[in-house]
């Protein structure tokens, strides 16, 4: 669960698909100023009119995925000590039963159906409350991704109405790429620096 953000296939393919239509549509539909430019400047060295990022290296990078991987954290942390505390609660409540029947505590019947009662509700609140701390964070979780996702991908249509590249890739859809066309620093700085400004 730790690594929940590191993986986004879902919009890999998205974005591929989003941005990889201008380049299938360039026949019925006239270049924008943006593509143009970017053709005239890619005329120099010789690059093809696309670019790629490293998921990975964004994800790691990026403050906003990284504000919710460490809130992630504290919730499976807070979860795992609810956990734990359920389990001893439990457990020495158990282990105080045992002891009074080894010592002929229990005076009556109705006197150990109490305490038998009691653990069943014990467990039984135990499961719940886990069952809840388990919800909430599967929801936050979700949330978080798709949150960061929504992020990216506005900030690479963004940034692609001024570029005008014909398609931009994740890294990891492709076999064997140009480390030139790697635009991932620039990608990540233009993500911070516009997170940062709405944080303050």
């Amino acid at each position: 669960m730790k690594k929940f953000l590191l993986r986004v296939s879902a919009i890999s393919c998205a974005l591929c698909l989003c941005l990889g239509a201008a380049s299938c549509n360039s026949e019925s539909k006239k270049e924008t100023p943006a593509a143009a430019a970017a053709k005239t400047a890619n005329s120099g060295n010789d690059l093809p009119n696309y670019r790629y990022v490293d998921l990975d290296s964004v994800l790691s990078k990026y403050n906003l995925a990284k504000d919710y991987n460490e809130e992630m954290l504290r919730m499976q942390t807070n979860m795992e000590s609810e956990v734990k505390r359920h389990e001893n609660s439990i457990q020495s409540f158990a282990s105080s039963m045992q002891k009074k029947m080894q010592n002929n505590g229990y005076l009556s019947e109705e006197s150990y159906r109490a305490d038998e009662d009691k653990i069943k509700n014990m467990q039984t609140n135990a499961q719940r409350s886990v069952a809840t701390l388990q919800n909430n964070f599967e929801n936050a979780a979700m949330t978080a991704q798709k949150t960061v996702n929504d992020s990216i991908q506005a900030f690479i249509q963004e940034y692609n109405a001024k570029k005008g590249y014909d398609a931009i890739f994740f890294k990891g859809a492709t076999l064997l790429i140009n480390p030139a066309l790697d635009i991932t620093d620039e990608v990540v700085e233009g993500l911070n620096a516009r997170y940062n400004k709405v944080k303050k």
